[in-house]
């Protein structure tokens, strides 16, 4: 054992002397090590994404429709196709109709998307969305018990027939909400998050504003029939988006087909029949009164596309639904979202000058990609422009550089390139601790 240490402590002089000698010869040099060519090149490797009951509301009305009426959407998207955008070619008879991409917002399809109509029960996605938030910024949880107040216990419409005092919990109301669009369960938990429904109506029409919902005057959080209660197909996709891509757990509850509350008492079925006969439905929110007729925010997932169809004023609830379809199907048969780059993927390995380390991993800051027509993804580059001289000292998240992806010359996408770790300069404490360091773990005495 001393003789042991002896020698340790034989080679820990000797180090140090190596050390003095090396950082004044390392320190004299300051040539530049690595370049990266920013010529553009064929992206070579494809990613993957990772990503019967009656409505309940009212009762079946006819309706004339109105479809002449020119769209007054924003076209500053150029991958919109014209022909198919305002010009109705899908032939709907619902008054107003539009299909988004869920992660970018994109328009894929429009008819009358700005006409203010009349929501119906559409309009809990508002209420949905800002149960979420306080949901998420901890302001409840779902296991807060939720009083039924005078008010919510006097709704008409769909409800489950609170009464005055009952309680349920967050969750059940949620629940409630979202598969059977419980007017009662709205206005509970509106009086719970604001302290009456007035208040909480104030924060919905503030929130819309926020969100750009430049159609939508809310009156109250369920939806029943009131003057100047409007919206448009546009704004609802934009509060949809909203709630489905910053609160995805919503789909825990809009995914449901049947459930039950009260031990088994109240019997839940979806009143959004797509979630059963769909494929890849995930929501999102029914709404029908005698006056609005029939309309739909219907969401759904496939193969990395998500994508949300409004439907405003169906003459008839199966038209409703089967126009969500077209324009779903519509979306799914000529589009597909194309995963470019993920959050932390190594670019490649770049030498350090001056650093204590040699090298340092280059990655992606963030996730990238795009929408895109079937097919147009084998036409892909991407373009990487690196700084030429890296030196120390280098921080973690620093920005070194960006990628570019193109499609026929056209800038599709792009993400910062970034230092994975902190690199220190070389100074003789930085190198005499580096080495110090890795020296004792290998001759560590156990």
């Amino acid at each position: 054992m001393w003789l042991n240490k002896k020698i340790i402590r034989i080679i820990s002089s000797l180090l140090i002397i190596f050390t003095i000698f090396t950082f004044s010869v390392v320190l004299a040099s300051d040539d530049t090590v690595y370049v990266w060519s920013s010529e553009s090149e064929p992206l070579s490797k494809e990613t993957s994404a990772k990503v019967n009951h009656k409505d309940g509301e009212d009762e079946e009305t006819e309706a004339k429709t109105n479809n002449t009426k020119e769209t007054s959407a924003e076209s500053d998207k150029e991958e919109k196709a014209e022909d198919n955008k305002s010009s109705n070619s899908l032939n709907l008879e619902s008054e107003g109709a539009i299909l988004i991409e869920q992660k970018t917002g994109q328009v894929l399809y429009e008819h009358n998307a700005h006409e203010k109509l009349r929501p119906a029960s559409v309009t809990k996605v508002m209420s949905i969305l800002l149960i979420m938030e306080a949901l998420d910024s901890g302001q409840i949880s779902l296991e807060d018990k939720v009083p039924c107040t005078e008010d919510a216990a006097g709704m008409g419409g769909s409800q489950i027939w609170l009464e005055v005092g009952e309680e349920l919990t967050v969750d059940e109301m949620l629940k409630a909400i979202c598969v059977v669009s419980a007017n009662d369960c709205t206005v509970a938990m509106a009086d719970y998050l604001c302290g009456s429904q007035e208040a909480f109506v104030d924060k919905m029409n503030e929130r819309a504003k926020e969100l750009g919902m430049n159609d939508t005057t809310f009156k109250n959080c369920h939806g029943i029939d009131e003057d100047g209660h409007v919206t448009s197909a546009y704004d609802i996709a934009l509060m949809s988006r909203e709630l489905l891509n910053n609160h995805p757990t919503i789909l825990n509850y809009t995914t449901i087909w049947m459930d039950s509350l009260r031990n088994g008492e109240s019997e839940l079925v979806n009143t959004n029949k797509l979630i059963r006969n769909y494929k890849g439905a995930t929501g999102l929110k029914t709404g029908s009164t005698s006056i609005a007729l029939y309309n739909l925010s219907a969401s759904a997932t496939r193969d990395g596309l998500s994508l949300i169809a409004v439907i405003m004023k169906a003459p008839t609830t199966k038209i409703r639904f089967a126009e969500a379809q077209k324009l779903l199907d519509y979306g799914f048969s000529n589009y597909q979202y194309k995963e470019l780059g993920t959050k932390g993927t190594v670019i490649n390995e770049a030498n350090v000058t001056k650093g204590v380390n040699s090298t340092v991993n280059l990655v992606l800051e963030s996730d990238v990609g795009t929408l895109l027509k079937k097919g147009e993804d084998k036409n892909i580059e991407q373009a990487v422009n690196i700084d030429e001289n890296l030196v120390a000292p280098l921080y973690e998240g620093q920005k070194v550089g960006e990628i570019i992806y193109k499609l026929d010359g056209k800038e599709i996408g792009k993400s910062n390139i970034v230092c994975e770790r902190t690199v220190e300069k070389k100074t003789f404490f930085s190198i005499a601790s580096y080495v110090y360091k890795n020296c004792f773990s290998l001759f560590r005495v156990s």
